[in-house]
């Protein structure tokens, strides 16, 4: 039986002993769990292990890659940018980053790359090969090629292009990259034990992450595709157009030359992709959530104020998501937002009820902030679960923490 260290508040308890349970049983490889309220940390849980071995015990101070979550610490970065009056959000991509004004893209706003209306969710000459740390490699190409649609028209889930776009127009306005904007503006000066882009001192302390998907083999939802529309409940059509249309492959699709583990990598780690790598501990996210849903400031020094929080979370786009099977996901500037609305049999999804924002990851991670009820949550873990429960714990804690905070 794995072992569970950390606190909980007794007001959280039924949440503490859901997360427990999720470690003694070994459900969980290994994972932390962290919940502010208020101002103060009423949850910092910590258990199992950081390898499949089960040799390395999960510590406190672990961390573990969290995937997609990274693109809510980006939002952050692009929303601090706005704040400072660095960044409009409704020019033109092409304002800040003219190369990439080409080839059906000239009109693309810098909003559409943020909500995911971009028409950019894959590469259209496959992924660029060599070290993921060659950011110039996918920024170049992404900024040459034709979009997959018309900019605007649609949502298509930006799963890893996201980080090049967004990450490309961090740097043309500030000269850093967003994991160094990260560091030196937020991440340093509030104690954030989060980074894009992992120092290799810091191996020691990461978890491996264990995948059970491989996304460039076809998914037993594929079937689909074989059943005529016309018999089909009208509520899977926007699932069958979706898996129709191949873009879920286009997003997620893989590199020959990725080796399986690649994502354990000292080239992956070291690597800045905006998206989909960021490391970091349950603890630092909530923390970080728990500022934004509290005023935005601490300690006399500020991330953002409270309506430019306020205007990176109103809602720009519900699907229907022709990457993520059609599903009505609601994205903000760069933020999962609300309460996804996701086809019948697509129950896996993660509940992000009214006045969450900040997304989840593909590993199971997931983080938000909701300042109506001035909460910041940090879940991650190691080990990706099958497909119907990605987000089992998590969705499991969630009633219970809502029914404390709202009772």
């Amino acid at each position: 039986m794995s072992k569970v260290s950390g606190y909980c508040d007794p007001a959280f308890a039924k949440v503490g002993e859901i997360f427990s349970q999720a470690i003694a049983s070994e459900y969980e490889l290994g994972a932390s769990l962290a919940i502010e309220h208020k101002g103060k940390m009423v949850v910092n849980m910590f258990g199992g292990h950081k390898d499949l071995q089960r040799a390395k015990p999960w510590e406190q101070n672990t961390i573990v890659n969290v995937f997609s979550v990274t693109k809510g610490v980006t939002a952050i970065c692009i929303a601090r940018l706005i704040d400072e009056g660095r960044l409009d959000v409704d020019k033109k991509v092409s304002f800040y980053w003219p190369e990439y004004g080409c080839n059906g893209k000239e009109d693309t706003k810098v909003s559409d790359l943020l909500c995911h209306r971009a028409g950019m969710f894959g590469f259209q000459d496959g992924m660029p090969s060599g070290s993921w740390q060659h950011w110039e490699n996918f920024s170049t190409a992404l900024a040459a090629q034709k979009p997959f649609k018309e900019p605007g028209s649609a949502q298509g889930y930006h799963a890893l292009t996201y980080g090049w776009l967004v990450g490309e127009i961090i740097r043309r306005v500030d000269g850093r990259s967003t994991g160094q904007y990260f560091k030196e503006e937020i991440a340093e000066p509030f104690g954030i034990d989060f980074q894009i882009g992992l120092n290799e001192n810091e191996f020691d302390r990461c978890a491996d992450m264990i995948m059970q998907l491989d996304h460039g083999k076809a998914s037993p939802l594929e079937l689909i595709k074989y059943v005529p529309k016309f018999i089909l409940p009208k509520r899977f059509w926007d699932l069958k157009d979706s898996i129709e249309g191949g873009d879920f492959k286009k997003a997620f699709a893989s590199r020959i030359e990725d080796e399986v583990g690649y994502h354990n990598s000292a080239d992956w780690r070291m690597a800045e992709v905006p998206s989909a790598n960021g490391h970091g501990t349950a603890e630092s996210l909530a923390k970080l959530y728990g500022i934004l849903s509290n005023g935005g400031q601490r300690d006399d020094y500020s991330i953002m104020k409270p309506e430019t929080l306020a205007y990176a979370t109103t809602p720009l786009s519900t699907g229907p998501d022709s990457v993520l099977f059609g599903s009505g996901i609601t994205f903000g500037l760069g933020f999962e937002l609300g309460k996804a609305s996701i086809p019948a049999g697509m129950s896996f999804a993660p509940k992000f009820i009214k006045g969450m924002f900040g997304h989840a990851g593909v590993g199971g991670a997931v983080s938000f902030g909701d300042a109506s009820n001035q909460v910041g949550f940090g879940f991650v873990c190691n080990e990706m679960h099958e497909v119907k429960s990605l987000y089992k714990t998590y969705n499991e804690i969630i009633d219970p923490l809502y029914s404390v905070l709202e009772g």
